[in-house]
């Protein structure tokens, strides 16, 4: 980035504001997309933004974005770096907007139940505040502990009480937000609205493409009385699928839901290994009597469907490890490569699209797992999450990579399922996004992109797959 671009950023913003510290720089290099990180500890080089922005307020994020479309100056959008999709991958001709500095809780309100934060705030301390009042967001995505509450909007983040609590749109009220000219806009305002399209959309799972988010309202739960836990053994997928769908059509609603094939039960709960069967694993919370009834029901259900009860605390064990996973550098260093890969399909085509993919990752040299969980569960459908990890020589690991997930998204697309359900599209998904959208789909997306960005300023190269020349 040019010296004298810096400069006048600096004398705009102020020099605290607008930093190019090296160890600054290199930090912001990229999220926790796996590719990115398997490159950096292979010792390629890796771009760097020109510059990281640390606004102390919305007033100064409008400065920087009208300064950057005057100027064509790109602007990447930065939470706390939990992506793993490659939305954030800057170049030295960037400037990172790191958001991790807008962090305050801007209010609580008990009595209709909202809580606003401003983008940058860490998930869990969110969450901690609204419940030491005897609330809860409700969101609990993996990355609870180092995503932001504006990165879980951009992304169209799920958690992992989703099922009864719904997916952050579901839990979002309203949106403030910086339309890349520097224009403020709030977005949302009662409980729903008929005024038209939902213009929180514009900017929810747009990851940085369309604007900055700045601030976010959710709209909040009273913490649950009771809790419960279940768990049963699947003789395969098919059983535990379709219990799940029979629980979930009698209008059953446990928060957590999670299938998990043969081969996941053997690497996450070798305590509970029942010969080759998978592993539903439930949680029930709410009112003491819901909680009682809904137990009792699912039991049936499951049993009738035929799964076989086991001790609720495999899923209490679940419950108490489940945020806990390894560096990918630790699996480099064992001379493996691996990720995950979350879909959804109708109930019709989800066992379609499990075996197929299974089946295709098995294909790929040097595979040594192609496993997969269900996590989050609807009325008309489910979504899978894939796991996989393969052996090759560094400079082998990348290209295998890429083969696991392209035979991924074809199948699932083959199968009916969508290719992606909640960590987002980034740069990764961007070759499968017309999958999802249909040719139409993705040239409306381009559409919107170039009425809202006309400069092109925001997050090149990130989710708007290019034109065909």
């Amino acid at each position: 980035m040019l010296d004298a671009t810096i400069d006048t950023l600096r004398d705009l913003l102020g020099p605290e504001v607008v930093r190019t510290d090296p160890e600054l720089l290199a930090g912001r290099r990229h999220d926790y997309w796996a590719a990115a990180h398997l490159r950096e500890w292979r010792g390629e080089p890796m771009g760097q933004p020109g510059c990281v922005v640390q606004p102390r307020g919305t007033e100064q994020v409008q400065e920087l974005l009208r300064f950057a479309s005057s100027n064509g100056v790109a602007v990447v959008p930065y939470g706390l770096g939990s992506g793993v999709c490659g939305g954030v991958l800057p170049t030295d001709d960037v400037v990172l907007l790191d958001l991790s500095t807008m962090d305050r809780t801007r209010e609580i309100d008990e009595h209709d139940l909202l809580a606003t934060f401003d983008a940058g705030k860490n998930g869990m301390e969110a969450e901690e505040e609204v419940a030491a009042r005897g609330l809860t967001i409700g969101h609990w995505p993996q990355s609870i502990a180092v995503s932001s509450v504006g990165g879980w909007v951009s992304t169209r983040a799920s958690g992992q009480f989703s099922t009864a609590y719904g997916n952050i749109e579901d839990i979002v009220y309203s949106i403030e937000a910086v339309l890349p000219d520097g224009e403020l806009v709030h977005l949302g305002k009662a409980p729903r609205a008929a005024a038209g399209p939902d213009l929180r959309h514009v900017v929810m799972g747009a990851e940085g493409t369309m604007g900055v988010i700045t601030g976010v309202t959710f709209s909040l739960r009273r913490a649950a009385a009771a809790r419960r836990f279940t768990a049963f053994h699947s003789p395969d997928m098919a059983t535990g699928v379709e219990a799940q769908r029979r629980i979930v059509q009698a209008d059953w609603r446990p928060p957590v839901m999670r299938l998990y094939d043969g081969a996941e039960v053997a690497r996450n709960f070798p305590d509970h290994v029942s010969g080759d069967a998978g592993a539903l694993l439930m949680l029930h919370e709410g009112p003491a009597a819901r909680v009682d009834a809904e137990v009792d029901d699912v039991t049936r259900i499951a049993t009738e469907a035929g799964l076989v009860a086991t001790t609720g605390a495999l899923t209490e064990e679940w419950l108490g490890k489940r945020n806990h996973v390894p560096t990918w550098s630790d699996f480099f260093e064992r001379g493996a490569v691996v990720d995950t890969i979350e879909i959804s399909a109708p109930w019709s085509r989800i066992i379609g699209a499990y075996d197929a993919v299974v089946a295709s990752l098995n294909e790929v040299e040097g595979i040594v797992n192609a496993s997969a969980h269900s996590s989050h569960v609807y009325r008309s459908g489910i979504n899978l999450y894939f796991s996989f990890a393969v052996l090759a020589e560094p400079q082998d690991m990348e290209a295998r990579y890429f083969e696991c997930w392209h035979r991924t998204m074809e199948a699932t697309a083959a199968n009916g399922g969508g290719i992606a359900h909640h960590h987002g599209s980034g740069r990764l998904r961007v070759p499968y996004l017309h999958h999802d959208l249909g040719a139409g789909g993705v040239e409306l997306l381009r559409t919107l992109k170039s009425a809202v960005d006309p400069a092109g300023i925001m997050n090149p190269g990130n989710l708007i797959p290019p034109p065909v020349l």
